[in-house]
């Protein structure tokens, strides 16, 4: 007859309190944003440095950061170097970092940015256009979007954090 109660008291909370059920996954990681309900990306276009423009379908079964820069852009020359290790980190496997610069600006000046964060793990992509930053909505750079292998934006980051973070690593080889 207890454990009735109990069952019973259990399902009148989940009733009353449905948020509880259905909340977001919450972490620890400053700036991290977890959908609870991943949205779909479709026809995401952009440029690599050889002016070839890439879809993310090229891209598909991987796990994938968007990850939205700028030169002029003092988080973004932060954060740089941890995304930059995370590219190699052999604990996430299938891992694609596309660092995408959104500033405009002359792609000797991107190249040199990486030089002199002696970035080395990461190729440079371009969205001239802005158009891709404007479909994803964003509110200030840097912004990261995770994509996962179904080609849904599952979390964004909105501002710099430590790439290296061991919460955040152990989290995101849970989307391997």
């Amino acid at each position: 007859m207890r454990l009735l109660s109990f069952k019973l008291f259990l399902l009148i909370i989940y009733l009353l309190f449905p948020t509880i059920a259905n909340a977001d996954q919450k972490l620890d990681i400053k700036n991290l944003i977890i959908h609870k309900d991943p949205k779909k990306v479709d026809n995401i276009s952009f440029k690599n440095s050889e002016d070839i423009f890439l879809s993310l379908e090229e891209f598909k079964e991987n796990l994938v950061i968007l990850n939205f820069w700028a030169t002029w852009c003092a988080p973004c020359r932060d954060e740089m170097p941890s995304l930059d290790l995370l590219q190699s980190n052999n604990k996430i496997k299938n891992l694609i970092i596309l660092p995408i610069n959104v500033g405009k600006e002359n792609k000797d000046k991107a190249k040199k940015f990486f030089k002199d964060l002696e970035i080395k793990n990461l190729k440079l992509y371009y969205d001239d256009s802005v158009k891709l930053a404007n479909n994803f909505s964003l509110i200030g750079l840097p912004t990261t979007i995770l994509i996962n292998k179904k080609g849904e934006e599952f979390a964004r980051i909105i501002g710099s954090i430590d790439f290296e973070d061991k919460k955040f690593i152990k989290w995101l080889s849970e989307y391997n």
